[in-house]
Order: structure tokens, then sequence, then C-alpha cells
């Protein structure tokens, strides 16, 4: 399986007609939040293969498209924010936004009400645990805190996204948000039993469903 992991930037190389020949052979896109509807339109019907994402704290609720439409989500694609979706033989969970630090913030949360979000996803979660059926990916937009996060408030990451790792221990998670200007590649870190990698702007992965490894 190879996946092309998207967040936060409109990339010209993706945005672009080059996208069919560059591309050609991705099964699965992931998009990890602050990007336009245009574009994760544009990616799902050039390639024409599944594209799944989440919200970022930057996503309006409403996008104006070119053609005037107002659009409250990316047509063709699923959007798995606060969700658990089987796609093309991969269990997927989401869970979009950031640390609250705006008291009208879209996609923002404080960490308890990101713990309520993960609540209303655990019944899900476990019944694929039950079936020992495996979380594959586990899609974010925020990091977990203390692991590819900042100092600030905004860009702190989820105490709860921790405990979350600990009990459903999904093989991937994918997060955006912090962006990466100096540091020569995007940072991969293994906590216990999940590979935590930050896609920020894109990411090509191979991946290996039955080990879980990936390159």
């Amino acid at each position: 399986m190879k996946l092309l992991a998207l967040s936060d930037e409109v990339v010209p190389l993706i945005y672009s007609g080059q996208i069919k020949q560059r591309f050609a052979d991705i099964d699965l896109v992931i998009a990890c939040g602050d990007l336009p509807y245009y574009y994760l339109e544009f990616v799902v019907s050039m390639l024409d293969i599944p594209l799944a994402y989440v919200h970022g704290n930057h996503d309006a609720r409403k996008q104006r498209m070119s053609n005037g439409r107002i659009a409250t989500e990316a047509e063709g694609c699923h959007n798995i924010d606060g969700k658990v979706m089987t796609i093309k033989s991969l269990n997927v969970a989401g869970l979009g936004g950031s640390m609250r630090y705006r008291p009208d913030g879209t996609h923002q949360y404080s960490d308890s009400a990101m713990t309520r979000r993960i609540l209303r996803q655990t019944p899900a979660l476990l019944a694929r645990q039950i079936q020992r059926r495996p979380l594959h990916i586990f899609a974010t937009h925020s990091p977990p805190f203390g692991i590819h996060d900042r100092k600030d408030l905004p860009h702190t990451g989820f105490k709860s996204f921790l405990r979350y790792l600990d009990i459903f221990q999904p093989q991937l998670m994918l997060h955006g948000h912090i962006h990466l200007y100096r540091e020569p590649k995007q940072p991969v870190t293994q906590y216990k039993n999940t590979t935590i990698i930050n896609v920020y702007p894109y990411r090509v992965i191979n991946y290996d469903t039955n080990s879980g490894q990936f390159s």
C-alpha cells in the first residue's frame, strides 16, 4: 500500500498537471488539515483514488469555491474527522483540530473536549479490537503532547492523544500542524506500538499493512 499524506500547504507540484505522472502509483491519500477543499477535490479527481481528510484549526466551516459554490465538505472525499472508517481494507480513524487558543476558534478544542471526541469514537474502535482488526492509521491535525509539538499553546499537542495511542495502538499516526522549515526531514517517532509522522507539507509512505512497517 502506498500512501500520499498532505497537510497545511498547497504544494505546486501536487496542484498541477504533473500529479498524475508523479503520483500514479498512490493507493490512498490522507489529508491532515488546513488544506482548502478545492485542493482536496483536485487531488481526488486527478488521481481517482480515495482521499480521507480531517480539519485543521485554520479550516473554515464553509468555503467558497471558484465556481461560486459554498462548500461545507470536500466533494468526492471521505471526511473522517471524528469518525472511524474502513477504506481500501484499511481501518482509519481521524480527529482534527488544535488546542483551543481563541474562545471562538473553529476546530479548536481543550484537552477535555478532545477526550469527549475520543469517547464518541471508542465503541467503533473497541468493536474492531474485539474482532482483532487493527487500527491501521490515526489521522490528526495536531501531534500528541510532547511529541513533535511546540511550547506555544496553539501548537501544543494533546495529552488525550497519548492515551488514545496507549489504548487503541494504531500502526501509524499521521499529523500536520507543525510547520518545518529548517529541519532536514520530517520527524518520525516511535511511541510504543505506533509510528508517528509529521507529514507537512506532504510525504509518500510505503506501508506494509501486515507488519505495520513503512518506508
